[in-house]
């Protein structure tokens, strides 16, 4: 972690340097959580979105714009945000002649990174301008529950074995955990969509609460929300979702899901 440009004293340049990204294996975290790279237990990807990417065009005016990475869950590396954040400033002083040269560009230099293919698409601002939606989920969060552990606690969840065989879509907006190399805070909503015993509701958001004294990276927290929920529930499907605040100009949205899916990437009011 000290070798990580996130935290440190870094120089803003504007000039392209792929060499800025700083990639970090995910092998490690997934030993760590019983998961064998060779058999992930999930499917998924990470959705990044940025805010402030610009570059010039072939007359030397700006351009300004939004855009939307994806990188598959099975990818051996996660990018590091600020030195994603860094490379993308790289591209302010360059000139490009058209969208697709960026795209193109993106593309090559994040999937080398990964080590996987990464998909990049460029929004225009006209295209955005209605991204905030609602949600219609059920929340969880006014339930009248006392919650006193905040580092994740797996045995916390519990569901009812009498209840039948349930679907539902359920939502908090209390998840926090903590960045790993600055410790600073990181929120975000999480989605649980299930099918199998009935899970406590109350049970569901005490755990949820219980990461907010957690250190790790947001990917890092969704597969455990999604391992733990699948190993001591025990549901015939599901898939987690969470929906981080950005920082920095970015925000990462990674989602786990025990089939094969394509979420969209709708914006929450905080993002």
């Amino acid at each position: 972690m000290a070798f990580l440009p996130l935290g440190q004293q870094t120089e803003y340049v504007s000039e392209y340097d792929a060499g800025l990204l700083f990639p970090i294996a995910r092998v490690d975290k997934w030993t760590d959580m019983g998961i064998e790279s060779e058999r992930l237990p999930f499917y998924g990807e990470d959705i990044w979105n940025a805010y402030e990417l610009s570059w010039l065009d072939s007359k030397g005016k700006p351009v300004v714009a939004m855009a939307e990475f994806r990188l598959p869950c099975h990818s051996p590396n996660i990018i590091e945000s600020k030195s994603f954040k860094l490379y993308l400033n790289s591209l302010n002083q360059m000139r490009y002649s058209s969208i697709v040269e960026v795209q193109l560009l993106l593309e090559k230099d994040l999937s080398h990174a990964a080590k996987a293919d990464v998909s990049v698409t460029i929004k225009n601002l006209e295209s955005v301008s209605s991204l905030v939606v609602l949600t219609p989920d059920y929340c969880i969060d006014e339930l009248d529950v006392e919650i006193s552990e905040y580092h994740p606690n797996a045995e916390l969840l519990s569901v009812d074995n009498e209840s039948g065989l349930v679907e539902e879509r359920l939502v908090s907006h209390l998840l926090k955990s903590n960045c790993p190399v600055t410790n600073q805070p990181d929120w975000g909503s999480v989605f649980i969509d299930y099918k199998g015993a009935k899970i406590h509701h109350e049970s569901l958001l005490k755990y949820i609460v219980s990461f907010r004294e957690h250190t790790d990276f947001h990917e890092q927290c969704v597969e455990r929300i999604f391992i733990d929920i699948m190993r001591h529930c025990k549901p015939e499907a599901l898939t987690v979702y969470a929906r981080y605040v950005r920082r920095g100009g970015l925000d990462i949205n990674p989602y786990r899901s025990s089939i094969p899916l394509v979420l969209g990437n709708d914006r929450l009011t905080r993002q």
